[in-house]
């Protein structure tokens, strides 16, 4: 099989598929691994460093596609890429299948069998496998350095001879991997760190890492799936609302993380909270992509309301494109050579890992949640 990987043109995104050290283990399983030249360049790794990992270099990502058994990407394919596969084609990739129909329609029509990277379940057999919480992992460590970057005051506890710095306060939205990895950051730089979750169980994680949780009791509206929250009431998000309101205006930086799986991210911070923050004070939003946990934040941009900066962007591990490039390496291949060998894919569809992220195949849509949302 001919394993192709282009380079990402979403976005301007900076990171690549695979790795040289993914090549190797690649190329010594059986395969033949094709890379479009300057594919890894913004990740910090030279056409060399592939073909002297056993990869080759072809120029230009339209003549590579069209030889493709499998390919490998981050962001989902376009369309025109999409167009320029042959049928019977193996894509894997992150898909967000409920987010983008038309691509989903497009693989179907073209008898394209696709794998998503954001479906792989989160189980212990499957860890190895995880690229949403690699890459969650470093957006939230990018989210406190982005937030400390914009913040005018130091993060920790300062005596000084003239006077005492107090530490800067730290108010987190979700503690799911992101938010983990943004209070564990916050902490080491000094700050006083205060998180909130709707999940059970996030408590001890928080409180292990040396954050305080502000809990409000949940109720039978609250469903998790997968980590993460698939639904909750109106009313559930109001009592939060009231309950984190004096944090928030009492916070320097706040970091939000709040996905809803397969929807738009729920609006935890009003407009009119915003009003009561600090002068000076920080936003970071991490659902931003998807609707935003603020309801100020603009998708791709930073602005300054009422003297509080609000950060949106969008993709935050491709600001950091070595490292996440190097994690969804490994996820990427680990997954590809769990579905296949060197004779071609297994197909075993009744297999847990090979269902929860197999989205088409053979001409029409397998995943069970992706076909009840399309059909609904």
């Amino acid at each position: 099989m001919k394993i192709v990987v282009t380079k990402e043109i979403k976005d301007e995104d900076k990171r690549v598929a695979i790795t040289p050290d993914t090549v190797k283990t690649l190329v010594k399983a059986g395969f033949d691994v094709m890379i479009e030249n300057g594919a890894g360049s913004e990740s910090f790794i030279s056409d060399e460093q592939y073909v002297k990992a056993g990869a080759n270099i072809v120029s230009g990502a339209a003549d590579l596609l069209t030889q493709a058994d499998v390919l490998l990407k981050v962001n989902p394919p376009s369309l025109k890429e999409i167009d320029s596969l042959k049928s019977g084609c193996v894509v894997i990739s992150f898909l967000y299948a409920f987010n983008n129909k038309d691509i989903v329609d497009a693989l179907v029509r073209k008898n394209i069998s696709a794998f998503s990277m954001d479906a792989v379940p989160r189980t212990t057999k499957a860890q190895r496998m995880d690229a949403l919480s690699s890459q969650a992992s470093l957006g939230g460590y990018k989210a406190v350095m982005m937030g400390a970057n914009a913040l005018g005051k130091i993060f920790p506890l300062m005596m000084t001879a003239a006077g005492t710095i107090t530490p800067a306060k730290t108010l987190i939205f979700g503690a799911g991997v992101a938010g983990l990895q943004a209070l564990a950051t916050a902490k080491r730089l000094g700050s006083v760190v205060e998180v909130t979750d709707i999940r059970p169980g996030t408590k001890e994680e928080v409180e292990s890492i040396g954050g305080r949780f502000l809990q409000v009791e949940g109720d039978d509206s609250v469903k998790v799936e997968g980590g993460y929250v698939k639904e909750v009431s109106e009313e559930y998000l109001r009592k939060q609302k009231e309950m984190i309101n004096k944090h928030v205006a009492d916070a320097d930086l706040v970091i939000t993380t709040a996905a809803v799986l397969g929807r738009k991210s729920p609006v935890l911070i009003s407009a009119e909270m915003v009003e009561t923050m600090k002068t000076g004070a920080v936003i970071v939003d991490l659902a931003a992509e998807s609707g935003g946990n603020c309801a100020l934040t603009q998708v791709g941009k930073t602005i300054i309301h009422n003297g509080v900066t609000i950060i949106g962007e969008r993709n935050l591990p491709g600001l950091l494109p070595q490292n996440s490039s190097e994690m969804y390496s490994r996820n990427i291949s680990t997954l590809f050579l769990y579905l296949a060998d060197n004779e071609g894919f297994k197909w075993d569809l009744q297999d847990e890992i090979t269902k929860g992220c197999l989205i088409t195949h053979k001409g029409e849509i397998v995943h069970e949640a992706t076909k009840t949302l399309f059909n609904t």
